[in-house]
Formats: C-alpha cells, sequence, structure tokens
C-alpha cells in the first residue's frame, strides 16, 4: 500500500481495513491482509487495535471479524444535520394525521428520542425528547433492528434469551421477534401494538445512510382508539412518502442513500 505525502500511513490502512467490509458481513484476517495488501502481521495488528477500541469484533463461532458496535454509534453522530431535514417532513406529517411524530435514533442498545412535535389531542403520548426507548418492543426500535444484520440486530438485543416484558403484549420470544422483524422488512414499516404502554399504538419507518444501515426512525403514534387499522395503514403511507423524502434530500447531499 503506497504513503501519500501528508498523509498518516498507519491511519489509512485501518481506513483501508474498514473499508474491506464494504458489502461483506465477515471476513477472515487472510481475506483482509489480502485485499488490503498487506503483510499478514501488519494487518493482524490494525485489526487487533480496531478489535479493542471496537470498530472491529469477533465472531466467536466463525473465528471471523465483522465491523463493531463503535461503528454503528458513531453514525448517530449525524443526529443534528437529520433533525433539520425531517424537521419540515414531521410538521407535514402532524398537520395530516393530529397525532405525535418522533424521531429517534440508536444509542447502545437503547433509542433516543431526538426530536418529537405533539399531536393537539388532550389525549397523547407522553415521551419527551431524550428518553431512552427499548428496542424489541416499539415501533421505531423494530424498524431499526429490521434492517440490520442479524448479528447487529442480536447485538443490540445484549443477547438475551427473554426479552423485557412491559405489557401483555411484548414479544419476550426471540423466535416470534424474528418473525416480526422480517415481516417489517417485507412492508418497510413496523408497529408497536401496545407493545411498550397500555394504550400507546405506534408505526415507524427506518432511515438509512449510504450503506443502507438505518439510522434511526421516524414514528407516529396515538392512542388505540384513535389509531385503528385503517388509520395505521394510512400513517404508514404517509411515513414512507416522508422518509424517501428524506432520504432524496441527504442523497442529494451525499450522505444517506434513497429508501
Amino acid at each position: 500500500m503506497e504513503s501519500k505525502k501528508g498523509l498518516i500511513q498507519s491511519i489509512s490502512r485501518a481506513a483501508a481495513v474498514l473499508r474491506c467490509f464494504d458489502g461483506q458481513t465477515e471476513l477472515g484476517l487472510s481475506e483482509i491482509s489480502r485485499m488490503v495488501g498487506l503483510h499478514k502481521s501488519t494487518a493482524a495488528g490494525i485489526v487487533n487495535t480496531l478489535k479493542e477500541e471496537q470498530f472491529l469484533e469477533q465472531n466467536e463461532r466463525t473465528g471471523k471479524l465483522r465491523l463493531g458496535i463503535e461503528l454503528f454509534r458513531l453514525s448517530a453522530g449525524v443526529h443534528l444535520e437529520l433533525k433539520d431535514l425531517c424537521r419540515p417532513h414531521m410538521e407535514a406529517l402532524l398537520r395530516a394525521t393530529g397525532e405525535t411524530v418522533s424521531l429517534a435514533m440508536p444509542d447502545g442498545d437503547a433509542l433516543v428520542c431526538v426530536e418529537k412535535m405533539e399531536s393537539p389531542h388532550s389525549m397523547r403520548i407522553c415521551t419527551s425528547i431524550g428518553q431512552r426507548l427499548p428496542m424489541h418492543c416499539t415501533a421505531s426500535g423494530k424498524a431499526v433492528l429490521a434492517f440490520l444484520e442479524p448479528w447487529e440486530a442480536e447485538r443490540m438485543l445484549s443477547g438475551e434469551v427473554e426479552l423485557p416484558r412491559y405489557t401483555y403484549n411484548t414479544i419476550v420470544s426471540k423466535e416470534r421477534l424474528w418473525d416480526r422483524l422480517k415481516k417489517a422488512k417485507e412492508l418497510g414499516y413496523a408497529c408497536d401494538m401496545e407493545e411498550w404502554e397500555y394504550g400507546l399504538v405506534c408505526v415507524a419507518v427506518p432511515l438509512f445512510n449510504l450503506n443502507r444501515k438505518p439510522l434511526g426512525a421516524l414514528s407516529i403514534s396515538g392512542p388505540s382508539i384513535r389509531m385503528t387499522e385503517q388509520i395505521r395503514g394510512q400513517v404508514a403511507q404517509a411515513l414512507l412518502k416522508a422518509a424517501d423524502a428524506v432520504q432524496q434530500a441527504y442523497s442529494r447531499g451525499g450522505m444517506v442513500s434513497q429508501h
């Protein structure tokens, strides 16, 4: 690998190692060494450093390497610009539906509400900006999990055998959750049917980065008495349209691919 004047070779090599995973879920050390054109011992040193910093991790079952959770966490750093792009679409969704509109982004093994526009109805949902939300039983969490690689989704769920229960409707079985996530991926959106809070129904769609990794989710929530099946269908279509507009705006900025 040639070095360029003014650049730090070790950082360039680390970046090259990370780029090996573009379109690849897992790679062995020999594969990485060959792809970046470095001796295996040199590549091993870079890989071990990236593992220590959690930019890479090793699959204990296969022994191969994959991107670590730190990269996913850092991608959430674009939330300020994402909020700016989402805000006009969130305002339009609020006017069209009359229900609470939220933007949530991953933070470790949970979601954080980073923007919210309240329903004008007296009966509305009492979440707040900065509030941490569980992944497995919220529409936004499921919208994110559905579009992650299985190992990433498993990591976000902290490897728990049985998931925490919040209401009678909470899905605590991972097998059932995987089925719901598969359906959400097919539809392009996810629902929370009183799974996190009694009386709360929510629909959410994911927002993606250039590599189609979910950066967060846009959602509409309201009381179950108003969020009927027909309304949920209308809300889902409105959210998909809004998400597409946000993705196109990001695409023009060179940051996020179209939905």
